[in-house]
């Protein structure tokens, strides 16, 4: 049986009685004051980096979730960020590159462990463009620059759920461009 997306939370948000119950599968109300909480997903964002040769920058994982695993540069959207803004920021902060140009690809709904929580998101994943990677430095949330191409991802070398099942899907996506 699947937990409700709120069992972590215990209390009222609103007037922190420990009298919060589920109202339905994605809400939770609370007995004493009747506030009813709906939980919806963070959003996230993932880019596959791409160069004029056609190569992918990916990045090692310096942290948990997956540490020591491949990723792909991205993160959480900011508070009055748009996602293509997002993933400007993330690719910025994780590889020092600036994107010329962003492409939203697809979503993907993921659960993101933080230090013992569920974080429920929606990724939203981008095939972003720069010229080169010669001026890409690992920082922040990555510990290592990685080039390869495209058809040659293992998506077992990936952490974490959503970003095995992109690999796969943005495999897929370019067979299929190939093909036409």
């Amino acid at each position: 049986m699947k937990q409700h997306p709120l069992h972590q939370f215990l209390f009222c948000p609103v007037c922190g009685h420990q009298t919060f119950v589920v109202h339905n599968e994605k809400a939770k109300e609370c007995t004493h004051c009747g506030f009813v909480y709906y939980f919806n997903p963070s959003s996230a964002v993932a880019c596959f980096i791409r160069n004029e040769a056609g190569e992918l920058l990916l990045v090692r994982r310096a942290k948990e979730p997956g540490k020591g695993t491949l990723d792909l540069p991205g993160g959480f959207v900011d508070m009055y960020e748009s996602a293509e803004e997002a993933a400007a920021r993330e690719v910025k902060e994780e590889t020092g590159l600036q994107i010329d140009h962003c492409q939203y690809l697809f979503s993907i709904p993921n659960i993101y462990p933080y230090k013992g929580f569920e974080v429920h998101t929606v990724d939203m994943f981008f095939e972003c463009h720069v010229k080169q990677f010669s001026q890409a430095q690992a920082a922040d949330d990555a510990a290592e620059i990685v080039i390869r191409q495209p058809a040659s991802l293992q998506p077992d070398d990936f952490g974490l759920t959503s970003i095995r099942q992109a690999i796969r899907r943005y495999q897929e996506m370019n067979r299929q461009e190939a093909n036409q």
